[in-house]
């Protein structure tokens, strides 16, 4: 039998309210999309200003970075015309996205979900969703 470790609506607010104290801190409102590892989602805030455009993304980069188990950044890089992966982001849907702000949560080198952020430059919600998992860690430890 298989045991998977899962994400709990304890741990997904602790991602959450990691990335928010980054968004403010920054001055971005950003919204903030967890998933579990199959990139359903599990909890969602849109912070106060967060753009109502970015709802979708946020959601789309967690479930890209949960289900592919691999941050958005890294197709980002990959997913250029003349290289293999080129147009992956058409696939799924068109759930996968490709723009930076997508981080698989790993614990114990499990990836058990994702999460995704949106509303700043893609390098401000890649800094938000990574304070998010450091806060997670330090809340787990």
């Amino acid at each position: 039998m298989i045991t998977l470790k899962r994400l709990d609506q304890q741990d997904a607010r602790l991602l959450i309210e990691g990335a928010a104290a980054k968004a403010r801190e920054i001055g971005i409102p950003m919204c903030i999309a967890i998933t579990d590892e199959s990139g359903n989602l599990i909890a969602f805030e849109r912070m106060d200003g967060g753009k109502i455009s970015s709802v979708i993304v946020a959601q789309d980069k967690a479930y890209t970075a949960a289900a592919a188990r691999k941050a958005t950044h890294d197709y980002n890089a990959a997913c250029v015309p003349g290289n293999l992966v080129f147009g992956i982001h058409t696939s799924q849907g068109g759930r996968l996205c490709v723009v930076g702000g997508g981080l698989p949560v790993v614990v114990d080198g499990e990836v058990v979900g994702g999460i995704g952020l949106s509303s700043g430059t893609p390098q401000q919600d890649m800094d938000c969703a990574q304070a998010g998992i450091d806060h997670l860690n330090a809340g787990r430890a």
